[in-house]
């Protein structure tokens, strides 16, 4: 890959808005970082190398979405007009929704139309300058599909510019052959599907919802266990609708990161301080079941735990494909600031990967995946909803893409058409 420097630029390269650098520069070979600052300072030794100016762009990291459930079966778009109409969830359950029709959906699908639909979902993401993501599984609950789910995320990693990180979310429900046994789903869960999942290197992570509709302290432990003897790293969907516990043992068992958070107390965010645990907050869930219970950002602040937001993308509680969107709710909904959830995007969520070494971050010796937005403050990626602000998306130096621009009416094709047409 040819040299290059970017010049003609304002640089955030930690993803914090108040470390900056104006009229910066980045010196890029073999797809990493040589050199970058300010642009006046840029060594002798690349001045002969060849230009692209941005003009006067602004430039950061490559984004991360930490938590999401992207690939999946089908959709729940009726079940969500049931209770706009007044429907209530065990209503619908009794119906045949809920999460277990979407596990329906996901064991019917074939990994051909699994892939289709998640890169359907994936693709929004990209465009917005997310440059990792992770992808959970945990809407199969039995071994070929949770295998099927996590063999289309390696495939769409194949298929696309973008790192993608898998999580083994088997402990997500109880299937409906299991009724009444949680104890032996979560058997099934550590003997047999974790290790063929993991032995056919599909797993990156392992995750347990652990709640009062989902499994107990006991039982997240034993999966807990079960990673440990493989040696994955875990996480947890913690505290989302009670507090259960969840994150201090997360904590215990130095989980990457504790996820939802919403009923979280200070003894957990003590011991996620301790742990060096990231508290993954995931408005677009709160803002979808319309919940009420804020998650403790001041406790978070207070104790210094790193803050990630992610899109939390999935069919029931989330339908989310845009990670600029969770920035707005960020600040909106939790009253975060903008280095806040700047940082939340890139910096700590890369942490809440364990890939802090590879993504959230610019310095020399990383790889160059970088986006060059389209804004005249870095405030605007907070600012705005709805409205394409990813100019450029550079992955290893290279420009995957570029934002289209729309071939509008001149101004005399506008005078064919009478005001108010």
């Amino acid at each position: 890959m040819s040299d290059l420097v970017w010049q003609h630029l304002n640089l955030c390269a930690s993803g914090d808005p108040d470390d900056t650098i104006v009229d910066a520069a980045l010196a890029v070979r073999d797809g990493r970082i040589a050199w970058l600052g300010a642009a006046r300072e840029l060594p002798r030794e690349y001045s002969a190398w060849p230009r692209e100016a941005l003009g006067g762009a602004w430039v950061t990291p490559s984004l991360v979405d930490c938590h999401t459930h992207l690939v999946y079966g089908g959709n729940r778009a009726d079940e969500f007009a049931l209770r706009l109409a007044g429907a209530s969830y065990e209503e619908i359950a009794r119906r045949g929704g809920g999460i277990l029709s979407t596990v329906r959906a996901t064991r019917e699908a074939d990994e051909d139309a699994l892939f289709a639909s998640a890169a359907a979902r994936l693709e929004p993401l990209l465009a917005e300058g997310v440059g990792a993501i992770e992808i959970k599984s945990g809407y199969g609950l039995e071994l070929n599909a949770e295998r099927k789910m996590l063999r289309v995320a390696r495939a769409l990693a194949r298929r696309y510019p973008v790192s993608i990180y898998t999580t083994f979310l088997g402990a997500h429900a109880l299937p409906q052959e299991y009724a009444g046994r949680a104890d032996a789903y979560i058997d099934e869960v550590c003997e047999r599907m974790l290790p063929a999942l993991a032995d056919e290197g599909l797993v990156d992570a392992v995750d347990v919802f652990c709640e009062r509709i989902g499994f107990t302290l006991a039982q997240s432990e034993r999966v807990f266990e079960a990673a440990a003897r493989r040696g994955l790293p875990v996480k947890m969907h913690a505290e989302q609708l009670s507090l259960a516990g969840g994150a201090a043992l997360a904590a215990r068992y130095r989980a990457l990161s504790a996820d939802h958070l919403e009923f979280l107390d200070e003894a957990g965010v003590q011991a996620m301080k301790v742990a060096g645990t990231v508290a993954v907050l995931l408005p677009g869930a709160y803002y979808f079941i319309r919940e009420t219970q804020l998650p403790p950002i001041d406790l978070l602040r207070r104790h210094g735990v790193p803050i990630a937001l992610a899109t939390d993308s999935n069919p029931g509680t989330s339908p989310a494909t845009s990670l600029l969107a969770m920035l707005n709710l960020g600040c909106t909904l939790f009253r975060l600031t903008l280095p806040e959830v700047l940082q939340g995007v890139t910096c700590h969520a890369a942490r809440a990967l364990g890939q802090s070494e590879r993504h959230g971050r610019l310095a020399p010796g990383r790889p160059a995946d970088f986006v060059v937005w389209q804004v005249g403050s870095l405030a605007e990626l907070a600012y705005w909803i709805g409205r394409p602000l990813a100019g450029r998306v550079v992955r290893a130096g290279a420009t995957i893409y570029r934002a289209p621009t729309a071939p509008w009416l001149r101004t005399d094709e506008r005078a064919a058409f009478p005001e108010g047409a």
